[in-house]
């Protein structure tokens, strides 16, 4: 504690949050990081037993962790994934969307279908699992959303069109919720991470030439670890970030600063 009485380590205690896309990659270590930092956490996502997996990590960290299968491209399912929460914790004060896809093809190679499924889970999850939590979080007169974007949702590369097109999205829809919610006192913001070691990057990370490739844009000359990411994610969850919505933190090595 400084002199002044101001808390600097940002603490969850007595919170509840949901992690959709919990199972694996950024949701589990963001997951991780809210319950380190005191919260209990329901992980969603559409494979039970890594859902399991971090739900037991959960509580080995001494916080409660739930389990709940869900689709967020499901009619349905972010609603009853946020009650399922409501009902396991009691309450509810953050929401991180972490559900995600990515598909890699030059956009004339890109299908219908490929795009869909992309714009469905980054955009359409994100948005239906944001406006079930809001009601809540807007009739509470509290809560914290927190958005899982990425860097390329401020810039292009070749082809990722589906994946920039719905992160670039993803960035504008927290700036809109956060105008409609700041006056009910629920703060709406994301993250923007880089290239960050995950399930997701695998494939690129197995081929040293095209990994080598990658970093020569990145200055820090490296990927993020995943723990890296959970920090930002309990600092914006917590009340420290109060009068902090509608912005788009970014963690990428300085990549975009090019």
């Amino acid at each position: 504690m400084h002199s002044s009485g101001i808390e600097v380590t940002p603490t969850l205690a007595g919170q509840a949050a949901l992690v959709t896309g919990g199972g694996q990659g950024l949701g589990r270590a963001i997951a991780l990081a809210l319950a380190g930092a005191g919260a209990d956490v329901v992980v969603g996502g559409r494979t039970t037993s890594r859902l399991e997996e971090v739900a037991g990590e959960i509580g080995a960290l001494g916080r409660r962790g739930v389990a709940q299968t869900a689709d967020v491209t499901r009619a349905g399912d972010p609603d009853r994934l946020v009650d399922a929460a409501l009902q396991a914790l009691g309450r509810l004060d953050v929401l991180v969307n972490s559900s995600g896809v990515m598909h890699i093809a030059p956009a004339l190679d890109t299908s219908d279908e490929d795009f869909d499924r992309v714009l469905r889970t980054n955009l359409f999850g994100t948005f239906a699992c944001a406006r079930a939590a809001g009601r809540h979080f807007v009739s509470q007169g509290s809560g914290k959303v927190i958005n899982v974007a990425s860097n390329l949702g401020l810039k292009g590369s070749a082809q990722f069109g589906a994946y920039c097109a719905s992160k670039a999205a993803v960035i504008n829809l927290t700036r809109v919720l956060a105008l409609e919610w700041a006056p009910h006192g629920v703060q709406v913001n994301a993250l923007a991470p880089g290239y960050v070691e995950t399930e997701m990057n695998a494939e690129l990370r197995a081929n040293p030439e095209l990994t080598a490739r990658t970093l020569k844009r990145v200055p820090a000359r490296r990927m993020a670890r995943a723990d890296e990411i959970g920090p930002l994610a309990v600092y914006l969850a917590s009340a420290q970030a109060d009068y902090m919505t509608g912005e788009t933190l970014v963690i990428d090595g300085g990549e975009t600063a090019r």
